[in-house]
């Protein structure tokens, strides 16, 4: 779902709430992003302002974001020119998805001036520029030389210029006629829904499905077999759409039954019957605040931690290859006993055997049925000689099977760490969690000249939840922390889950000596489940034990540990619940 230009208009006038507050602070967590905290009397809020290309939008925000130790220069440049600048106007250009926030302030010579940021929402091509008070732009978060674009360049020091305009009616000023005609006259003779998004600028597909979804009472027919009565029912609806833009939307998102979002508009949406479910929010920011916030959160962190990810990948795959190469080895191995049987047949028949022969057939004494056997034979070597080199290399088979058995295990144990190093990658929601999983690594070996020069950051505690029972839960969130909080934190009667032969963090129900009700269990289980690799699974297993069944082998990695006397569960991931018990 893309942010419209008419979902945009209900935003512009929540963001018109706080004209003449003032800027407090300017951050840039992420290269994307641009966070600004609005302060006015009685309060401040924190607007958010995204141009990724897959979600772009501006809204106030309750998500607590993790910045850069240093700024990034584009959001230096903000601090420069709009440092306590004062909010005078947000500003829309017609149903089009470009905002203006007009700030005044204060320039290098002492005068007051107006700094417009112009936040274009477009798709792909979404950007956040900076415009001076002679029209020209300052800078630009993207900045698009000629190359990369010759209809609209937007680069320091040109003038600012709207992106083309496409000829569509505005549905506020335009009345029903004018839009009725605008439809008959649509060349193609699509489905009405098409038209609808063809026609009216700022209009999405969602929402014009759900004004054929009430004008032809669930069906969308061709624009041109639109009768009387469904025109009348359109011209109603429109005015139901202007109504909920300028003076009383009801904000609805739209969910899948397992309650993932789907999408989102500003009216009620009836168009998806059984099949969807719908929520209702007070304000189009608390929607979009919840609607992108996790996929934000992976998407933030995926840029942090690219090379993390494509260094255990990289060593996943070395691994993977060096495993197959190792079993291949091995199967050769499991042939030595046939070496072991050609020398002892040579053995048994030297008084046969004349040196210069290249084999020898002999009667196979270990066949059940008696039956002959050719052996190859070496003929610069005497019989005897040949007898020995055939037990030779029937003992390094031997030692290297067992030595290819110890390798394997051990490359197997090696894969197994990877994959929970790299899950727990995935699941980080800060920069000093990364932070420790890179200590973690170069600790381990696999990164190489690594030196945290961000020490001061301090890692963060474990996760910690609370169960309906009242029992505090703990999570980890990484190897390290794992191996801390099971074999140094927990207490010998604490109970301790984690996922059966799946990468996922440890989980510890604190019990301070009381009995733990069942429900707290399969609460801990499923906080377990969705802390796992095996988090968008079912029937995941979970095992649990008492902490004291734990127990950490020799040089073993960390995270790794063994574990009896346990018992499993089967679950399947309840996100919301988990999300619930969090304490925040």
């Amino acid at each position: 779902m893309a942010l419209d230009g008419a979902f945009l208009s209900v935003l512009c006038r929540e963001l018109q709430a706080v004209v003449g507050s003032r800027i407090d602070r300017i951050h840039q967590p992420s290269r994307e992003e641009v966070m600004m905290t609005l302060r006015f009397k009685g309060g401040s809020e924190k607007l958010l302002i995204s141009v990724g290309a897959d979600s772009p939008r501006i809204h106030f925000t309750r998500v607590a974001l993790e910045n850069p130790k240093t700024p990034p220069m584009f959001c230096m440049l903000l601090r420069k020119h709009l440092g306590s600048g004062k909010l005078v106007a947000v500003r829309q250009f017609e149903m089009d998805r470009i905002l203006y926030l007009d700030f005044e302030t204060v320039n290098e010579l002492g005068d007051m001036v107006v700094v417009t940021l112009a936040v274009e929402i477009m798709g792909r091509h979404s950007n956040l520029i900076i415009v001076g008070q002679d029209g020209k732009i300052i800078d630009a978060l993207k900045r698009v030389d000629p190359e990369m674009s010759g209809v609209r360049p937007v680069l320091p020091g040109m003038k600012y210029v709207l992106p083309p305009v496409q000829n569509k009616i505005n549905l506020l000023s335009s009345d029903n006629q004018s839009v009725m005609l605008a439809v008959e006259a649509f060349p193609k003779n699509d489905c009405l829904s098409k038209t609808l998004v063809g026609v009216l600028q700022g209009v999405s597909p969602i929402l014009a499905r759900e004004m054929v979804h009430y004008a032809c009472r669930g069906n969308d027919i061709p624009k041109n077999d639109l009768n009387d009565e469904q025109k009348s029912r359109l011209c109603f609806y429109l005015d139901t759409v202007r109504k909920a833009i300028t003076t009383s939307p009801e904000i609805t998102m739209v969910l899948t039954p397992a309650g993932v979002p789907k999408d989102y508009s500003f009216v009620k949406i009836h168009q998806y019957g059984a099949a969807m479910l719908t929520k209702p929010y007070d304000t189009a920011s608390a929607l979009l605040d919840q609607f992108y916030a996790q996929r934000d959160q992976m998407f933030r962190m995926k840029q942090r931690s690219n090379d993390l990810l494509k260094l255990l990948m990289n060593a996943s795959e070395r691994i993977e290859r060096k495993l197959a190469l190792q079993a291949q080895e091995l199967e050769q191995c499991g042939e030595r006993e046939q070496l072991k049987i050609y020398g002892d047949l040579l053995n048994a028949n030297l008084y046969r055997l004349e040196k210069g022969q290249h084999s020898v057939t002999l009667q196979n004494y270990y066949d059940e049925n008696g039956g002959e056997i050719t052996i190859p034979l070496d003929p610069s070597l005497t019989p005897s000689k040949n007898a020995q080199k055939y037990y030779t290399e029937y003992r390094k088979a031997a030692t290297a099977e067992k030595m290819l058995t110890e390798l394997i295990a051990q490359a197997k144990e090696e894969l197994v760490y990877i994959e929970s190093v790299f899950d727990a990658v995935t699941r980080t929601t800060g920069e000093s969690e990364l932070l420790e999983i890179r200590d973690e690594l170069a600790e381990s070996g696999y990164l190489k000249n690594y030196k945290n020069r961000n020490k001061q950051l301090k890692p963060k505690p474990p996760i910690q939840y609370r169960s309906d029972d009242g029992f505090t839960i703990l999570c980890g969130r990484n190897n390290k922390q794992n191996d801390r909080l099971t074999l140094k934190e927990a207490r010998n009667y604490d109970i301790w889950l984690h996922t059966h032969n799946i990468p996922g963090s440890h989980v510890i129900i604190v019990t301070n000596g009381e009995k733990v009700p069942d429900s707290t269990v399969e609460q801990a289980a499923q906080i377990a489940a969705c802390n796992s690799k095996a988090r968008e699974s079912t029937q995941v297993p979970v095992d649990y034990t008492q902490v004291r069944n734990v127990k950490k082998p020799n040089g073993a990695k960390p995270g790794m540990v063994i574990f009896d006397h346990y018992q499993t569960a089967y679950i399947t991931p309840d996100h919301s619940l988990v999300e619930r018990l969090l304490i925040k």
